[in-house]
């Protein structure tokens, strides 16, 4: 099974890089699923219904979040309804949403869907070690193709999580810093990690936002009204092939594709 993961999806520009560039990137690869985190698809931060229904139809399976899942309204009700749009595992009990998914290729074959988040320089939440082992083990007896999005700060929490569940899941793809990593390999035990699979986005930026924003933040300690930039807009994530019998991977491969930036955004 070949899945393909888009990393961070940054305002209109990321959207409309995967508008202009998803099917280039099918014809290409040819995955059989298709995976986005996207907490970052309205304005930059939060996602909504109808923004989520636009990446669907773009070609999008299963949309990842993080940190940023509620920063919009009407968050509660649609993550209660939708099955394909998940967030962390590991916000306390009763939360709305799931926090995994299962979907079902073309071919018939089944994949699972993951999604949590780290504590370090985050917002403490509960362990997503166990909490994620906990769900692995009930979903190995569904499938064993397992892809964890570990939407966390550091390098090394992030591998923490790889190391931890290799063998176990087929891939852990970090998510969060907005910047690719090179550290893409395949663990002893045959699960593929990469510490983060980059930003769908403006890379003219500080990690999506327009410079002088940031900068101006920086500068003056002060609250200021962020936007996305516009320049330098990539398609960053990658590519992981596995073995459908036993969820090994075989192979993980980094994508960085430059687009042509958001010059077809009146059709979004």
């Amino acid at each position: 099974m070949r899945i393909l993961f888009i990393g961070d999806i940054f305002g209109k520009p990321g959207r409309m890089a995967v508008y202009e560039s998803l099917p280039q990137l099918k014809d290409s690869y040819s995955p059989d699923i298709t995976i986005a985190n996207a907490e970052n698809i309205a304005g930059g931060f939060g996602i909504t219904e109808n923004l989520c229904k636009k990446l669907f139809h773009y070609g999008v399976d299963v949309i990842t979040t993080g940190n940023h899942v509620w920063d919009r309204p009407g968050t509660d009700e649609y993550l209660s309804q939708e099955k394909m749009v998940i967030r962390p595992i590991n916000f306390p009990p009763g939360t709305p949403g799931n926090s995994s998914t299962i979907f079902e290729t073309a071919s018939g074959a089944k994949a699972a869907v993951i999604n949590a988040q780290g504590r370090i320089f985050m917002r403490p939440l509960d362990d997503p070690f166990r909490t994620v082992l906990a769900e692995v083990e009930r979903l190995r007896e569904i499938t064993k193709v397992i892809i964890v999005d570990f939407h966390a700060e550091t390098t090394s929490e992030k591998m923490g999580m790889a190391y931890f569940l290799d063998g176990k899941v087929s891939a852990v793809l970090g998510t969060h810093t907005h910047v690719q990593t090179a550290d893409e390999r395949i663990l002893a035990g045959g699960t593929a990690a990469i510490t983060d699979a980059g930003m769908t986005g403006p890379h003219d930026s500080i990690i999506g936002v327009r410079s002088e924003l940031a900068i101006q933040l920086m500068l003056t300690g002060r609250n200021v009204r962020f936007s996305p930039a516009d320049g330098d807009v990539r398609v960053q994530g990658c590519i992981v092939d596995v073995d459908e019998a036993s969820g090994k991977a075989m192979s993980i491969e980094r994508i960085d594709l430059k687009t042509d930036g958001p010059a077809e955004s009146e059709r979004d």
